[in-house]
């Protein structure tokens, strides 16, 4: 029988583990000793901070960051094929959602391995629950581009087609990034539009707020460095 790959939550932030994700994923933490992840460091330090007594130089560690060569990458999960089960952990959040780990889920049903999601928190999803926009219809774009020029007219092709779909525009920033995003989007943004921010999600300064454009030009909260998620809606 081959072994499983668990897609495995991760914090937002420093905050305990138990206090975002269910029980069950410590537990599967317990009994896993395969990983593929982003970070070794900061993989080992969760893991840790999840299960203390965990062995951790039994850990076999793979890494999925920009470096990882394609070809080693493609035998990642070759221990599924002796019953041995894989953890995918992400960075932050849930893997393979804005998250690199896409690739392994993928190489996964090629190779006929069942893939086991675990419950866990999602920036991108908890910002449009907590957003009051529409939550029916809604799309997700990733990084808009960093040239100024073309950011601007991604923002104004966004709030057309939130206008013209009824539809929630999601997207991030570097969070060093964020306070010119925010300026720009005052700027480029009709003021009727409606704009949602969220930083540090689930963290104790936790920060969920949406306003119209004009509303928001009368504040100013502090984004710099802070983990954001942005949604407008027309």
């Amino acid at each position: 029988m081959k072994g499983k790959l668990y897609l495995i939550p991760t914090t937002l932030g420093e905050n305990e583990p138990l206090e975002v994700m269910p029980y069950s994923v410590k537990k599967m933490v317990e009994l896993i000793d395969h990983y593929i992840v982003e970070n070794e460091k900061s993989a080992r330090r969760f893991i840790k901070k999840l299960t203390p007594k965990k062995s951790q130089p039994s850990l076999t560690m793979m890494s999925l960051d920009k470096y990882a060569d394609e070809l080693e990458v493609r035998t990642y999960l070759d221990a599924c094929d002796k019953g041995i089960s894989i953890g995918l952990l992400s960075e932050a959040g849930v893997p393979a959602v804005a998250d690199p780990g896409a690739t392994i889920v993928k190489l996964a049903h090629e190779k006929g391995i069942q893939v086991v999601p675990l419950v866990g928190p999602s920036s991108i999803l908890m910002a449009l629950m907590a957003s009051g926009m529409n939550g029916q219809n809604f799309a997700f774009n990733g990084y808009l581009p960093i040239d100024s020029s073309d950011r601007k007219k991604a923002i104004k092709e966004l709030e057309r087609l939130s206008k013209e779909r009824n539809q929630s525009q999601i997207f991030i920033e570097t969070p060093y990034r964020n306070e010119k995003m925010f300026t720009e989007l005052k700027a480029a943004l009709t003021p009727s539009t409606n704009l949602c921010i969220a930083v540090d999600i689930t963290l104790p300064d936790e920060y969920i707020k949406t306003f119209t454009i004009a509303d928001w030009k009368k504040q100013s909260p502090d984004l710099h460095k802070r983990p954001a998620i942005f949604i407008i809606q027309k």
